[in-house]
């Protein structure tokens, strides 16, 4: 006799992952993927990563570390040579002290940052997002069980927010400020005078804790690199967040670090210790020597993607409708694309930025982020961290599918 079939109830997830939005960027990146295992060429504008690979010296590093028996645990705020040479880089390059101990050494920056707001947040503290923002930031606010208060931006402020409209979003209940300069994905970079400005608000309001994502530290597109860190009276609740990924194309070796006050250190080190432990020390042992050694790699990349963010901007202007920020960092572009809402080819209605980004991939095969994502509807987000040749058709592309929407 046959044995009774029994339906299997569905695991029962949690509340916490059942209500996380997917990461946008990685979505996109998923669904070209998925187009090109199919047949199709897509011109993939989604992706934030340099199209760049790892500098020679660097891999060399990497290979030697291997030999070198760089494949045991490591110490969960990473190694000390390692730490030093971050220390010694930020004095380098930012003219800031820092001692070894208040450098936590992490798998990437989202790792750093998403430690720093799990260390920080209660239930009901509240985290100050300028938008556009990351789309992974309000993604950690919600895993802590913070709220996320966001304030808006335009293309007129060049995505940056003024001091007055920090200061009214500040409250009793804000733990911290997260953002990031250069932005992704707008590419906005806050000068020295503008961040003077915010410092001052700051300062009246001594229980905020700031958060400076600084990724995008070497791609930049004028001289310097301002950082709200400078300012004497905020270093003890300021934190520097950055990493390998972007300004030396590291994205697959996956090293970020924060330098911080040292309290905050030890705490991100005590939350890392239960979930990752230490980074892998071979790319560890490749992080210390691209950090400690000739950028110049680092500034021909930089000076490509300012040719390519020219060559963007310039077709960008060719298209009726759109309207395009100026980055002065990073590797986007961020158009305002609300003329295009509202319209329709054939099938296809456009309502949201979701919609367009979603037509012109399947139908023109053009990848693209909506802004929606990063907090500002209406937009979309297009990385140039690709080839002329691939920029070229996708802006083709494009060009020719918002022509098309009617």
């Amino acid at each position: 006799m046959a044995s009774p079939q029994h339906a299997t109830a569905p695991t029962a997830l949690a509340d916490r992952i059942t209500c996380l939005a997917e990461s946008a960027t990685i979505k996109m990146a998923q669904d070209s993927r998925e187009l090109k295992n199919q047949g199709f060429d897509v011109a993939d504008l989604s992706l934030g990563e340099p199209d760049f690979d790892t500098p020679e010296h660097i891999k060399e590093a990497g290979i030697q570390a291997i030999r070198d028996n760089y494949s045991h645990y490591t110490p969960v705020p990473g190694y000390l040579s390692l730490r030093q040479a971050i220390a010694e880089k930020l004095k380098r390059d930012n003219n800031l002290q820092y001692d070894p101990s208040q450098i936590v050494v992490s798998t990437g920056a989202k790792q750093s940052i998403a430690n720093l707001i799990l260390c920080l947040c209660n239930p009901g503290d509240e985290v100050i997002l300028p938008a556009p923002y990351w789309v992974s930031y309000p993604a950690m606010v919600q895993l802590a069980e913070a709220n996320t208060v966001t304030i808006p931006t335009t293309v007129s402020h060049n995505f940056k927010i003024t001091p007055q409209q920090l200061e009214e979003a500040i409250t009793p209940n804000t733990k911290a400020f997260l953002f990031s300069s250069p932005c992704n994905p707008t590419g906005a970079v806050y000068s020295e005078e503008e961040l003077g400005a915010l410092a001052e608000v700051f300062e009246r309001h001594p229980h905020v804790t700031i958060i400076s994502d600084e990724i995008y530290e070497y791609i930049r597109f004028s001289e310097g690199h301002p950082t709200i860190a400078s300012f004497t009276k905020l270093k003890d609740r300021t934190v520097v967040a950055n990493g390998l990924s972007k300004g030396v194309a590291m994205t697959g070796w996956r090293v970020g670090y924060i330098a911080a006050p040292e309290q905050l250190a030890k705490a991100c080190t005590k939350m890392q210790g239960q979930f990752t432990s230490g980074t892998c020390g071979i790319a560890q042992k490749a992080a210390e020597t691209a950090i400690s050694s000739d950028l110049s790699p680092t500034f021909q990349m930089r000076d490509i993607f300012k040719e390519r963010k020219e060559l963007v901007l310039k077709e960008l202007k060719t298209i009726d409708g759109l309207s395009p920020n100026k980055p002065e960092g990073a590797f986007y572009v961020f158009p305002n694309v609300e003329v295009f809402l509202g319209t329709t080819y054939h099938d296809w209605h456009i309502e949201t930025a979701v919609d367009l980004c979603s037509y012109l991939l399947n139908v023109w095969h053009v990848s693209t982020v909506p802004g929606d994502a990063f907090g500002s509807p209406g937009h979309i987000r297009l990385s140039y961290a690709a080839s002329d040749a691939t920029l070229k058709e996708a802006l083709d592309r494009l060009k020719r599918g918002l022509q098309a929407l009617c």
